[in-house]
């Protein structure tokens, strides 16, 4: 599957052109669809401050939410890369921020995952551990590992992460899940350094969960920067999944 060639065509819409997989089924799983707009005749007036549109104040659609609003409430143009946007489209103030703040992911963590570290990787309960180096796909739809041997994680398939920071390990109360570590101090600079990652996922073709631990190898900062990256890519996946 993960060998599938990332064929691209270009597209338009009614929000602007966008630059999507040949096959759809083959997106980024990080992508988000558009939203469907809020119908004209369902909005008289401004969705945030309640202006009455006529011939002079017209409305606008924002491309992340759909909603309508006057040209002061929606004027600012964002990159909205989690939909595919070639050009910066018209957003409203709120998701204008949020988009805003995902810039970062794909200009910074995003090449960091790609790049890839090297952790120390053990698969379920197994004492053999092996030196392996992990990395994002380049569609982001697969964590490859590489050393001796070689696998893949479709990111689609975990069903939980956990980031492990100096001085924790599994079991312990002081372990820190996804939901308990969004926009917390402890990968952030200054915090305690993440230290390695445990998933649980289910590999292609089966039902059965596995599991998989991975610790900081030699270049310890390389790591923590690729687990600090992974976690804001996870809180990315949680809100495409929910939508």
């Amino acid at each position: 599957m993960s060998s599938v060639p990332d064929g691209k065509k270009l597209i338009r819409s009614p929000s602007g052109l966008r630059m999507v997989p040949e096959n759809g089924a083959f997106s980024s799983p990080f992508s988000l669809d558009e939203p469907q707009w809020v119908p004209d005749k369902e909005c008289p007036r401004c969705m945030q401050c309640d202006t009455k549109f006529d011939f002079i104040k017209r409305k606008h659609h924002c491309r992340r939410c759909g909603r309508c609003f006057c040209d002061k409430c929606c004027s600012k143009k964002v990159p909205l890369q989690r939909m595919c946007f070639v050009d910066p489209v018209r957003q409203c103030a709120e998701c204008s921020l949020v988009s805003q703040k995902e810039m970062e992911f794909y200009d910074k963590q995003l090449k960091v995952l790609l790049g890839g570290g090297t952790f120390v990787v053990t698969l379920g309960t197994s004492e053999k551990s092996e030196t392996m180096t992990c990395r994002l796909s380049n569609n982001h739809r697969y964590l490859f590992l590489d050393g001796e041997s070689h696998f893949e994680v479709e990111l689609s398939r975990i069903s939980s992460m956990q980031i492990l920071t100096d001085g924790t390990s599994p079991g312990e109360n002081d372990i820190h899940t996804y939901t308990s570590l969004l926009d917390s101090h402890f990968i952030s600079e200054g915090g305690s350094r993440a230290s390695g990652m445990l998933l649980h996922y289910k590999p292609m073709g089966s039902q059965d969960v596995q599991q998989l631990r991975m610790e900081a190898a030699d270049d310890k900062k390389v790591a923590s920067l690729w687990l600090s990256a992974m976690h804001k890519a996870a809180k990315l996946l949680y809100e495409a999944r929910d939508q």
